[in-house]
């Protein structure tokens, strides 16, 4: 099975307002990797989907972040990582059975090198 990583956009993403860490190049990374890919955020779906449009990424969901849970009732995978930058998404994260990484950690690539790191 696979491993899906979710993402945050605002300040963990580099096209959030703020800006976060987490490059786009290290999404594409994910998905060469052969990770289910997609974003939990407070922004409107349709303009989450904006943004991986204008970055040319294809991704497998666009959620809520209350719509974690759905989200991995959906996709059958070994492990579940979501990247945020507030102890809202690590609270939602980890109620929904996700391994929460804080986006200044997201260099470490752990949905890859499958070492989370919980705070």
């Amino acid at each position: 099975m696979a491993t899906l990583v979710s993402f945050d956009i605002d300040g963990t993403l580099e096209a959030g307002d703020p800006p976060g860490p987490v490059t786009f190049s290290m999404v594409r990374k994910a998905q060469a990797h052969g990770c289910i890919i997609g974003s939990a955020s407070d922004r409107p779906l349709p303009v989450q989907q904006s943004i991986w449009d204008r970055y040319s990424i294809e991704v497998s969901f666009i959620s809520s972040k209350q719509g974690l849970p759905e989200v991995k009732a959906r996709f059958p995978a070994d492990e579940y990582y979501h990247i945020g930058d507030t102890e809202m998404d690590q609270q939602l994260a980890e109620a929904a059975g996700f391994l929460f990484v804080w986006m200044v950690d997201g260099h470490t690539e752990p949905w890859i090198n499958g070492a989370a790191s919980q705070s």
